[in-house]
């Protein structure tokens, strides 16, 4: 049984409130610390979610071709004379991309980023070589390899045609490519083409 002083005691303290305690370590919003932490968590995320692959291009199981064979393709919608020249070589390649001595798996990769590079880049006509080979080691090579081109061009939405180059631009063993006009390229030709129109006065 509590004494009259034990009582007292508790009826003073009974409307006392504690004093709150201070954290031990202060952490302020945007310190270094929870830098480092969010930037480790943001490399963990990148190590465990890998990149996904943009290359649409078929991965192994391509048939060789002859170094000899002609390669031609033609898009449904583009010209017969356009498709024409573009077999004579009467337009210029704005760029070249040699596939000389790599393998298909390197092959696969540049010849995406060097379409899409060059679409991008406003380009219309390109020139491939994936060679002929003067050995027979180099003409297994390059027959692997013109079958890969063969193939991954047709894969190739901005691809509007193909074909096999003139002798003097490397023959059966290079490829003209007939690139899609970009988005870019038409805006620009239709503001030059707004740009000379005469308006019509009819008087």
């Amino acid at each position: 049984m509590a004494s009259d002083e034990d009582k007292t005691f508790i009826d003073e303290m009974a409307d006392v409130v504690p004093l709150k305690r201070a954290p031990r370590v202060a952490v302020r919003t945007g310190s270094a610390t929870a830098r480092d932490s969010s930037q480790e968590h943001r490399r963990q995320a990148a190590v465990q979610v890998p990149q996904r692959d943009r290359n649409i291009l078929t991965d192994g199981g391509i048939a060789p071709l002859d170094a000899w064979y002609v390669l031609e393709f033609k898009r449904p919608g583009v010209q017969n004379g356009v498709f024409r020249r573009l077999r004579q070589g009467r337009y210029e390649s704005e760029a070249r991309l040699d596939l000389h001595r790599m393998t298909a798996a390197g092959a696969r990769r540049e010849l995406f980023e060097f379409i899409e590079e060059s679409y991008r880049l406003g380009l219309r006509t390109v020139l491939i070589i994936h060679g002929k080979g003067q050995t027979r080691a180099e003409q297994e090579r390059s027959s692997i390899l013109k079958g890969c081109a063969d193939q991954w061009l047709r894969e190739l939405d901005i691809v509007q045609a193909f074909h096999s180059a003139q002798p003097q631009h490397g023959g059966t063993g290079a490829v003209y490519v007939l690139l899609r006009k970009s988005e870019d390229k038409k805006r620009e030709n239709r503001e030059r083409f707004a740009k000379g129109r005469v308006p019509y006065d009819p008087v």
